[in-house]
């Protein structure tokens, strides 16, 4: 006899947190939306909101617990180096390029629309981060591409286009195609200048790449950017997956990576033989040329971080709303209170700078991204992994079993520290930005500035931060510290200007003003933590 739900039914439990809305329910993302220029694009981000909050979480699960599958060779031994995903990931990966996350902010004519795209982007990556992979590298590849006016006509219309094809066939013969990268060699890491990949000059002018990249990221997109040596010293190059006449290239997969998390994203090792690509940029200036990009995947990485925080806050403080202990609603206890307020704070800071930084790409505003984006990514990626962590705590051991999110979460957080520059790499290029670029200084700075004398512990730390800078003595061993610094000022700005004063008041003063601990959940006396953690709150009941 089949059981009936009422006696499945178990007492004090939260009900599922799915089917509403993700944009709508998270207040300081809409807030953050009007604020940055796109409010016209309200409705739409909220539609995408309920299409996320529905089927694809289960999606996501799906996507993490059947990995993708190398398989090297068909049935009669034939290469074929492709990888084998389950249909989960192709309908996440789908609804991203359908609503235009992968590049079409490029080409839209609607106002701000790299906010918006921002806004969308970190909704789908609260259902599912992998797929947020291929979506993020295709939309950095764009830029990059247009420092060659032939190549960018050539792949651009195919970038933007909102058409998800996963097949192998040539690029002319797709209507849209998705782009990856390899940059990364094991014998420098980083440190690209040590690579060993050779590109030879051929007769069509294209080259011929030979050598072993140690990541390739989303190796079944159609089009990688890749770093080789050609005679005139290290550059990048554009290389499809399939040549024009049918034929596969010289990419040869030879193993995925087995990662921490990440799980439904495969990242390989690949190696080139004699594989063809077209140069992009001058020869010998290969970095310069992926700057542009870089600074794009670093944004990428901030929401993608953020939506990691929100996801977890929101689910602890649902849990919270609904979970009795000791005779009352967690949601209820002051302690409880207190932590949940104290996730609040950094998840409604990332949540504002994230925006903010889109709004600089859609004003063209080089000089405060170029140093705004490597502090922001410093700080709320490195932040991410203890906030999940204090967030399955706050569920208990419910959020520790894989039946959770949580866990995945969890796993997931650490990463976005690691893509595209670690700690030390961002600090370091932060002294570099400042020495180059002193605009960008100026631009940081200012973008303080605009909340001076509202609060005593941005103000100090706004004059602790200039001290910083304009001291060189020892700067690079001093650099995580300025950073961080750097990265507080700017996020307590932004609260101060536009969240509510019991979150900017508390937030400065924990932040900056030395009147927090070590762990979440030691807000001073005084701060609202019932209404810090109710605004954070997603409703089902709405």
């Amino acid at each position: 006899m089949m059981a009936t739900s009422a006696y499945l039914r178990v007492a004090n439990q939260p009900p599922p947190l799915e089917n509403y809305d993700l944009f709508t329910e998270n207040v300081p993302l809409v807030e953050a939306l009007r604020r940055e220029g796109a409010d016209g694009r309200e409705e739409e981000c909220a539609a995408f909101g309920r299409l996320c909050g529905g089927e694809p979480l289960e999606l996501g699960r799906l996507a993490n617990e059947h990995p993708p599958v190398l398989r090297a060779f068909d049935r009669f031994g034939e290469r074929i180096d492709e990888v084998e995903f389950h249909p989960a990931w192709h309908e996440l990966l789908r609804l991203g390029v359908e609503h235009g996350l992968h590049a079409a902010a490029w080409t839209e004519t609607k106002p701000y629309p790299h906010v918006a795209r921002a806004t969308r982007f970190m909704t789908l990556a609260y259902a599912e981060a992998g797929v947020g992979c291929p979506l993020s590298m295709t939309y950095s590849v764009v830029p990059a591409m247009r420092s060659d006016r032939s190549l960018a006509d050539q792949w651009e219309p195919r970038l933007t286009e909102r058409v998800y094809d996963p097949g192998l066939r040539p690029p002319a013969k797709k209507a849209g195609v998705l782009a990856g990268m390899a940059l990364t060699e094991r014998q420098g890491g980083s440190d690209v200048r040590a690579n060993e990949t050779q590109a030879k000059p051929l007769e069509d002018g294209g080259y011929a790449l030979t050598g072993q990249k140690w990541f390739c990221s989303a190796p079944m997109c159609d089009v990688f950017l890749v770093l080789a040596y050609a005679p005139g010293g290290l550059t990048c190059f554009v290389l499809p997956r399939v040549l024009t006449d049918g034929r596969r290239n010289g990419l040869r997969i030879e193993r995925l990576k087995d990662k921490l998390g990440n799980h439904s994203n495969a990242s390989a090792e690949i190696e080139l033989q004699d594989a063809w690509a077209a140069r992009l940029g001058e020869e010998g200036r290969g970095v310069a040329t992926i700057i542009e990009m870089v600074a794009h995947t670093r944004l990428d990485c901030v929401l993608g971080s953020t939506a990691l925080m929100r996801r977890a806050v929101a689910e602890a403080t649902h849990h919270a709303a609904y979970r009795i202990a000791f005779g009352r609603l967690l949601g209820e206890q002051p302690l409880h209170q207190n932590v949940l307020a104290d996730l609040c704070l950094d998840s409604e800071a990332a949540t504002a700078t994230a925006l903010r930084l889109a709004r600089s790409v859609d004003e063209g505003d080089r000089p405060f991204r170029r140093l705004a984006t490597a502090v922001a990514k410093y700080w709320i990626c490195k932040a991410t992994p203890p906030l999940v962590a204090e967030a399955l705590e706050c569920i208990g051991g419910n959020g520790y079993v894989e039946e959770s999110p949580l866990p995945r979460l969890y796993r997931e957080s650490p990463l976005n520290s690691l893509w595209e520059g670690a700690g030390n790499v961002i600090a370091l290029d932060l002294l570099r930005a400042a020495a180059k670029e002193p605009e960008s200084v100026d631009a940081l700075l200012a973008e303080i500035a605009l909340a001076a004398d509202a609060d005593a512990h941005l103000d100090a730390a706004a004059a602790r931060l200039e001290r910083e800078l304009a001291d060189d003595g020892e700067l690079d061993y001093r650099a995580r510290r300025v950073v961080e610094l750097a990265a507080l000022s700017l996020q307590g700005s932004l609260l101060v200007r536009h969240a509510p004063p019991e979150v900017a008041d508390a937030f400065c003063a924990t932040r900056l003003g030395g009147k927090g601990g070590g762990a979440y959940g030691t807000l001073p006396l005084g701060v609202d933590c019932a209404s810090i953690a109710e605004r954070h709150r997603p409703r089902l009941d709405r």
